[in-house]
């Protein structure tokens, strides 16, 4: 049986398998910003105190207003809000079958595994690549207590968002190719045909892939 994977490379590979291949060569030390996610998941509470909140707002992404107006609307939509506030387990590591990593939460009432994200969620759900990485966790955390675990949660603190995610027959299958390549990666990747994607990626120029804008695809 190969290595276990580690869930991080899950994200990278579906979001790019070429972005993880010249992520293996680097510094993967996670960006401030992720720090500052993760203390802010540790204070939501603070919102619904009984006096102002003291937010560090250098930290949020949004205005103070508008994460606070994003927390009661998370508060409203999770039946899981109480555990979610203040988890009996936080940075938890685990080790699944397949994969292995570092999760913000695990609450227990149902087991249910938890990640941040330092970034902007989507307008709905999870961004894609944080799908397959959430089923890899809920994954790793139901092998290790031996016993099913049918969503994890993907939290967007610098906004005040939280999501979760089902374990559905797509987001699994997702999962599933994701560590395939993962395991079959030898050598460097293709290049993928997505141009959105290469203009975010900060190993674009590395990569050798060359992008247009939109003015230049236009006027071309």
């Amino acid at each position: 049986m190969p290595d276990t994977v580690r869930l991080s490379d899950l994200s990278l590979a579906a979001f790019c398998p070429r972005k993880l291949h010249y992520a293996r060569q680097t510094d993967r030390t996670p960006p401030s910003t992720y720090q500052d996610a993760l203390d802010l998941s540790q204070r939501y509470g603070d919102v619904f105190g009984p006096g102002p909140a003291d937010l560090p707002a250098e930290k949020l992404a949004v205005h103070p207003s508008t994460f606070c107006e994003a927390l009661r609307a998370a508060r409203t939509s999770h039946a899981a809000w109480e555990e979610l506030v203040a988890p009996e387990r936080t940075d938890v590591s685990l080790t699944g079958k397949d994969v292995h990593g570092v999760v913000a939460k695990v609450l227990t009432d149902p087991l249910t595994p938890s990640l941040v994200s330092p970034g902007a969620p989507p307008p709905e759900g999870v961004w894609q690549p944080q799908a397959v990485k959430a089923v890899g966790a809920a994954k790793a955390l139901a092998w290790e207590w031996e016993t099913p675990v049918d969503r994890a949660f993907v939290e967007y603190p610098r906004h005040g968002v939280i999501r979760s995610v089902e374990l559905t027959t797509r987001h699994k299958a997702a999962y599933r190719r994701t560590l395939r390549s993962i395991r079959l990666m030898t050598a460097p990747p293709q290049r993928i045909d997505d141009d959105t994607k290469c203009e975010t990626c900060r190993f674009a120029d590395r990569c050798g892939v060359r992008t247009r804008s939109l003015r230049s695809l236009l006027t071309g």
